[in-house]
């Protein structure tokens, strides 16, 4: 064990008394702190100085944070716990409905939800009443047949849940599954009520027989499962999406019985990683993070037709000969080439029996087509859908078997 000079404190100590409040708030948002990294934050900060705010921001960001999707949240609890001065009007205004003078008319940002949560821990500060307030009439509302906590969560976005939202969203989402159709096969297997004769069969048994046919053999169309192809983004702007998605396929390639032959996972964002070994572990967590080891592209740039390229080249032909089924999840935002995009598009719609799109940003009401990416996308899969809450999971199990479910496609497709 390293042995640690004694720090030098001073009288009145206010500001590593801050840096272990602010750690406790990393703590409560998700991120693995403990106290060998409060003690290293603090000597950290007492090396580099307090000079400079974005120096002080990376020394802490150093020592509080060894993984991707961990940025995000540092930087909103760090901008709400450090920068922000009326921070705390800001994080009542994300956890209460309205509050006077105080709620902002948006939408709270990627993970300013659990910072806010984080900062404010369980008990809500009391907001002071206002003297001059006139009495009114107080009104009791009967709340026992509204929506329950599971259902309200079901359509809620995963990019604005918050810490305990997402993990209650994750045993949702572990309960789900996704049964398909079984597809026919050009082979027979041997039928009493079998709609045709099967000649082998039966000429053996006649040969057996002196050559007499004593019966006639029938044969019926085997039945066989179909495999589950994903290719999920990771790029910054699919990181909580992409998240959630791989529990979900998780649940999927650990349910037994569920009809697929087996489910092949694949991520990308600047390069294309199979990741299908990894979700064989029972234990989620150890799945993921041994996913997310070997991914080394987590939340950074996107180049969809490369990967798609890189998919269609080297396992194409191993993972989709038997009539696969594909889930493409990303949001279409691309800026490579738009020809080589549609190109690839093209051969995988071709090599695939359905090919099904997952894009988040159908969320919004307004969205239209107008991207370059989504533009070249569009026309090649079989089905546009939504994938960015709880309900859109639920959704796509309930039309992945009908052939016939085109989604939103036919709509944005006359906006083209």
């Amino acid at each position: 064990m390293p042995e640690y000079a004694p720090i030098e404190i001073p009288e009145h100590p206010r500001l590593a008394q801050n840096i272990i409040h602010f750690a406790r708030a990393l703590r409560r948002a998700g991120l693995p702190v403990g106290p060998g990294r409060v003690v290293d934050a603090i000597r950290a900060v007492e090396a580099a100085g307090f000079t400079e705010r974005m120096d002080f921001y990376w020394t802490l960001h150093a020592c509080f944070v060894n993984r991707p999707e961990h940025r995000r949240v540092f930087a909103q609890v760090f901008r709400l716990y450090w920068r922000d001065p009326r921070y705390l009007e800001h994080m009542m205004s994300f956890m209460l409905p309205a509050i006077r003078g105080v709620q902002e008319e948006r939408s709270a940002q990627a993970a300013e939800k659990r910072a806010a949560q984080a900062l404010l821990g369980d008990e809500m500060p009391e907001m002071p009443e206002q003297e001059n307030e006139e009495e009114g009439t107080q009104i009791e509302i009967d709340a026992s047949m509204t929506m329950s906590s599971e259902e309200k969560l079901r359509s809620l976005d995963f990019e604005q849940m918050s810490t305990e939202e997402i993990a209650q969203a994750k045993r949702m989402i572990a309960r789900l599954t996704l049964p398909v159709k079984p597809i026919a096969s050009r082979r027979r297997q041997a039928s009493v009520h079998g709609a045709r004769m099967d000649a082998r069969r039966t000429i053996r048994s006649a040969l057996r027989h002196g050559g007499e046919i004593h019966t006639i053999a029938r044969a019926k169309q085997r039945e066989r499962w179909p495999n589950l192809v994903v290719l999920c983004d990771i790029s910054g702007s699919m990181s909580q999406y992409s998240r959630m998605v791989l529990h979900f396929l998780h649940a999927v390639a650990n349910e037994k019985g569920a009809g697929w032959a087996k489910v092949h996972a694949f991520t990308f964002g600047t390069r294309l990683t199979n990741i299908t070994r990894h979700l064989a572990t029972r234990d989620v967590d150890a799945a993921l993070k041994s996913a997310g080891a070997e991914a080394q592209d987590w939340e950074g740039g996107t180049r969809i037709g490369s990967c798609l390229h890189d998919f269609n080249r080297d396992w194409s032909r191993r993972v989709m000969g038997q009539g696969a089924v594909v889930l493409l999840i990303t949001d279409g935002l691309d800026r490579d080439d738009v020809g080589a995009l549609e190109k690839e598009m093209e051969r995988l719609h071709l090599s695939s029996r359905r090919l099904i799109w997952l894009n988040p940003l159908l969320r919004w009401e307004g969205f239209a087509p107008k991207a370059t990416g989504i533009r070249a996308m569009l026309p090649h899969v079989h089905s546009f859908r939504a994938g960015h809450s709880i309900q859109s999971l639920e959704d796509l199990a309930e039309a992945i078997s009908r052939p016939d479910d085109l989604g939103e496609k036919a709509r944005l497709m006359a906006l083209l």
